[in-house]
């Protein structure tokens, strides 16, 4: 029997194994909104970049840029200015603690790979959420 002709009380939601709801706030993010708040947080870390190598294209400091931005926000606030425009933030692994700054420094750097993020396990997490113990869940 596949997981669709699965009755209902036996099928399988995301995040359940991480004791997330099924849906509402503090449920995983779909792929769409975590791939829009990455793309406004690249935008934003290149205009960042852009403002320092002005009037040259800031090329490969934008990654600096992101890197730091992401880290820093992470730390900091739990979200990055992309996620908090999304609506999303990033769920540590005992609720209530702030994230360690390793975990966003191997996460962030895993991102910039981009190739962790696109490898996703059944619930939809990427590998760079697998392997630092996160998951971007909705805030609101």
């Amino acid at each position: 029997m596949a997981a669709d002709d699965a009755p209902p009380s036996q099928q399988r939601t995301r995040g359940a194994a991480l004791g997330l709801p099924a849906d509402g706030p503090g449920s995983l993010a779909g792929f769409g909104q975590r791939s829009v708040a990455f793309l406004l947080d690249a935008f934003a870390a290149a205009l960042i970049a852009g403002l320092v190598t002005a009037p040259e294209l800031p090329r490969n400091w934008s990654l600096l840029s992101f890197g730091l931005v992401t880290v820093g926000f992470l730390v900091l606030t739990g979200q990055t200015p992309g996620m908090r425009l999304m609506g999303l933030r990033l769920a540590h692994p005992r609720a209530g603690q702030r994230l360690a700054p390793w975990r966003a420094v191997v996460r962030t750097a895993l991102l910039m790979l981009l190739l962790p993020a696109l490898v996703v396990d059944s619930d939809g997490r990427g590998l760079h959420d697998r392997l630092t113990d996160t998951a971007v869940v909705r805030d609101r």
